[in-house]
């Protein structure tokens, strides 16, 4: 359906996730550049929302200060609009329902395919609830990412058979947020997957070191990285360029 799968096409894929409009919109423009350039194979950009129940504290604290700083749906569509004019890499959106309800289905998924977005991830859409927007994402090209958690059991062979663009393997119960150790089976959990689709399995929460990336991407197709990134945005500020690049082309070599 998109252009999700040339992540895919040369090895393992790194996915990385800022929050639109933290600390600027203008900054996450440079940054979302910055990390492509520097191997981000996909960029998943956060809309800000007031209550994201998936996120820890470091994204949940990113997506006040982009709100405060004036950050809306409309700032983020014209975000990736600009973004993906500068590059070549697939953009998805990382939302929460209420936001895509609101603008409504039709029109939000239409300006999805104007400003170059592949995908959605919706963390509080169910599985069995997707039928409303679904068929209207794919109707402009718009694949909707599907989330596979631990507590999944029972229900990965059917989820995983529907998945288009990727499957979201999310590596740990609770919220977003960097963890030293994850103890979840994940060899076993995509291999389960991967019996039942041949779309990519990228696994996410959790990751944020390379020897844990080396790990993953030695049985899944790719790792996604939020809430580190994020921090070092929190961190550096408008200056988070340079540590950025450095952090993701890491990632990268430990992946390839």
């Amino acid at each position: 359906m998109s252009d999700i799968s040339k992540a895919f096409a040369d090895g393992k894929a790194f996915i990385a996730f800022l929050t639109g409009g933290d600390p600027t919109l203008a900054a996450s423009e440079r940054y979302l550049v910055a990390m492509a350039e520097a191997g981000a194979d996909l960029l998943e950009i956060g809309i800000p929302f007031s209550d994201p129940i998936a996120e820890g504290p470091v994204i949940q604290a990113a997506n006040i200060r982009a709100l405060s700083a004036g950050a809306n749906v409309d700032g983020i569509f014209e975000l990736a609009r600009r973004v993906h004019a500068k590059i070549d890499t697939p953009l998805v959106f990382l939302t929460y329902l209420n936001p895509v309800f609101h603008y409504g289905y039709e029109r939000f998924c239409e300006r999805c395919r104007e400003c170059g977005v592949s995908g959605l991830i919706i963390p509080d859409l169910p599985y069995e609830e997707q039928g409303e927007l679904k068929p209207i994402a794919a109707k402009h090209g718009i694949d909707i990412i599907t989330l596979i958690a631990p507590t999944s059991e029972g229900r990965e062979a059917q989820i995983a058979k529907d998945a288009t663009g990727f499957v979201y393997a999310v590596s740990s119960l609770g919220v977003t947020g960097v963890r030293s150790e994850i103890t979840t089976d994940l060899a076993r959990m995509v291999g389960d997957i991967k019996k039942q689709t041949d779309t990519p399995v990228a696994v996410g929460f959790g990751v944020h070191s390379p020897e844990q990336a080396a790990e993953i991407g030695a049985f899944a197709d790719g790792v996604i990285v939020g809430s580190k990134i994020v921090s070092i945005i929190a961190e550096q500020g408008e200056d988070a360029e340079v540590p950025l690049r450095e952090y993701v082309a890491s990632m990268k070599n430990a992946l390839s």
